[in-house]
Parts: structure tokens; C-alpha cells; sequence
């Protein structure tokens, strides 16, 4: 399956909404689109991965890349992971869990829930 980004600003916040696999050969895709948005002087950016079907390693390696790329001009990095039930799950949720990475993120159920700076992070 291809990999779809759409891009969209909400207020401060950029978000990205991905949809497809995020694997070897599609994380470059993202990884470029989050610096172009940090480049753009963007520094708040939500990465919608509702519709990540799969994620595998170099996915998550852009993840962390992005994290530290925000870290690192004082800017905000927020993901949407929703739970769709506690045995489903969310395909990257998982992932991120597995490999011990999930606690690094600020983690949101929608996009709306990651726009509002009242609402906590979903503990892992």
C-alpha cells in the first residue's frame, strides 16, 4: 500500500495526517515533509497516524528523528495514536510499546485532543 500525507495548519500547530504503511521505503517521505515543515519555520507539529496500517523500524527511526529535530529548535512534537479498543490497539502504539520508545512521545487519541494544550497525553 502507498503512503499518503496530507498536510494541514491548525493555528500554531502543523499537522500531518498519514495514511498507509511507513516502512523503509516510505519513512523518507515523512521524514522530508517534517523537515520542509520545520524549515517553513513551523515548530509544533502533530503526526496523525490513525491510518498507519504498519509501521517497522526505519517508521519508528523517523519518529525518534523527528522528535529530536523538534526537541532541538524548541518546538513540539504530538502523535495520534487512538487506542480503537484495548486488544486492537493501534498498530504503531504497539510497535513503539514493543520497543520500548512509547514514553518518549506525547501520545493523543484525535487531532482535536492534541490541538488543545489543556488536554494531558494518553499515559502509555
Amino acid at each position: 500500500m502507498m503512503l499518503n500525507v496530507e498536510q494541514g495548519e491548525q493555528g500554531a500547530w502543523t499537522v500531518l495526517r498519514i495514511r498507509g504503511e511507513l516502512d523503509l521505503v516510505s519513512s523518507p517521505v515523512v521524514r522530508r515533509r517534517v523537515h520542509d515543515a520545520v524549515a517553513m519555520g513551523r515548530r509544533d507539529l502533530v503526526l496523525d497516524l490513525s491510518g498507519v496500517q504498519f509501521c517497522d523500524s526505519s517508521g519508528v527511526g523517523v519518529l525518534i528523528a523527528s522528535r529530536r529535530l523538534l526537541r532541538s529548535c524548541r518546538g513540539r512534537l504530538r502523535l495520534i495514536l487512538p487506542a480503537r479498543g484495548a486488544v486492537e490497539g493501534s498498530h504503531v502504539n504497539r510497535v513503539l510499546a514493543a520497543l520500548g520508545v512509547r514514553r518518549l512521545f506525547d501520545v493523543y487519541p484525535d487531532v482535536g485532543a492534541a490541538l488543545d494544550d489543556e488536554v494531558p497525553p494518553l499515559t502509555a
